[in-house]
């Protein structure tokens, strides 16, 4: 039995771009609060380690109550969900410069990372639903958006830190993050979300007949999608401290950084629908994660700034489009708890990353720690050669 609630075409249109702004919103927002952190890491007096484990609180909350916004999703409906986090983001972004103690610091970013990954799952899911109705491999086009927000919120941030305080600046943004919700989120409200899930039987039915199967892809996808998200939590956790502390930048050209990171992730992922479209999904895969493996042994090693900044572009065009298409698949394989589970066990990258960095900064140094990073983008295009053929 098919059903399906007829949204017209002018109302997909409005439902990509309301998508598209949430997306960028999210980006924004959270690479605002990424520049600022070795302000904040000074304030609290945090070592490597101690900021480490506090920066855990953002991956935590996110990770803890994915599953639970997946159940809030299908009983509220996805539209509901991404407006009343996209306004909790907003808020709680603020939270972090009122602290003066790691401890203090890691409890707000509980509250912080558990806004930031509910909106994921929610958006995600909306947009696995938007993608089925469309009928298009548009999924990387709503994380370039995610990109472009992160890039235009790190170079915001990177030209009023040493003008703005970090409580003037994350404030800024939480008025920024109601204002765009409340413009944005009405359309969301206003329109019903599509369901391709349940036009297209045989990618629901898929995990009755092959649980087994398909659960397993759904993991393997989850994977790459975690060695993808540890990157990029790296890079916005740590790059800038990087940037500053070993390769003696000043505080603008080290919010740069993940500047440029976002940027490139941003072309990456404008031009990935093409791609896939040339290449498919492995060669995507295994291509972008070797390409990022080799960007991020030398933004790690590099003994120049510019070199440094061009690894971490090779590194963005690399990671581009790992974590959209991992998430798309698992949500063709299993529908909403497919995205579910591709997120948490994504996002769950975030959560390894912080701390892991952190004692190996400890223990061995900053850029030894960050060549983590390429061995698990490495990692991922194993893992999509090797099961090329069953995901094919």
């Amino acid at each position: 039995m098919r059903t399906r609630i007829n949204v017209p075409d002018d109302s997909l249109t409005r439902l990509r771009i309301a998508l598209t702004v949430f997306f960028a919103l999210d980006g924004f927002v959270f690479a605002g609060w990424v520049v600022r952190i070795p302000a904040i890491k000074e304030q609290t007096g945090a070592s490597a380690s101690a900021l480490g484990l506090a920066l855990l609180g953002v991956s935590a909350g996110a990770v803890i109550t994915m599953m639970l916004t997946g159940r809030l999703c299908r009983r509220y409906g996805t539209h509901r969900v991404t407006v009343v986090c996209a306004v909790l983001l907003s808020l709680s972004v603020a939270l972090p410069p009122l602290t003066h103690s790691a401890v203090a610091l890691g409890t707000v970013l509980l509250i912080f990372g558990a806004a930031y990954g509910s909106i994921n799952v929610a958006f995600n899911s909306a947009a696995v639903d938007l993608v089925g109705a469309l009928r298009r491999p548009i999924m990387p086009s709503f994380h370039a958006a995610f990109s472009l927000g992160g890039m235009l919120g790190a170079g915001l941030g990177g030209l009023v830190a040493g003008a703005l305080s970090p409580t003037r600046h994350l404030f800024g943004l939480t008025v920024i993050g109601l204002l765009v919700t409340a413009v944005a989120g009405r359309t969301l409200l206003r329109i019903p979300a599509p369901t391709p899930s349940q036009e297209v039987p045989q990618q629901t039915s898929a995990p009755r007949r092959q649980g087994t199967r398909t659960r397993g892809l759904v993991i393997t996808f989850g994977l790459i999608a975690l060695c993808t998200a540890y990157g990029e939590g790296a890079l916005a956790d740590w790059s800038a401290l990087h940037l500053e502390h070993d390769l003696e930048a000043t505080p603008g050209v080290a919010a740069v950084g993940y500047s440029c990171f976002a940027l490139a992730m941003t072309i990456g992922r404008l031009t990935g629908t093409r791609l896939l479209e040339r290449l498919g999904q492995t060669r995507t895969l295994v291509g972008g994660g070797t390409t990022a493996a080799l960007g991020m042994l030398l933004g790690a090693l590099a003994p120049s700034v510019w070199a440094a900044l061009l690894g971490f572009m090779i590194t963005g065009l690399g990671l581009a489009n790992l974590f959209p298409v991992a998430v798309e698949r698992a949500g063709r394989l299993a529908g909403p708890d497919g995205v579910a589970i591709a997120s948490t066990l994504g996002y769950g990258g975030m959560l390894l990353g912080p701390p892991a960095i952190g004692f190996m900064a400890d223990w061995f140094s900053l850029p030894a720690a960050l060549t983590s990073v390429a061995a698990l983008a490495a990692t991922a295009a194993i893992i999509a050669l090797l099961t090329r053929r069953a995901a094919g």
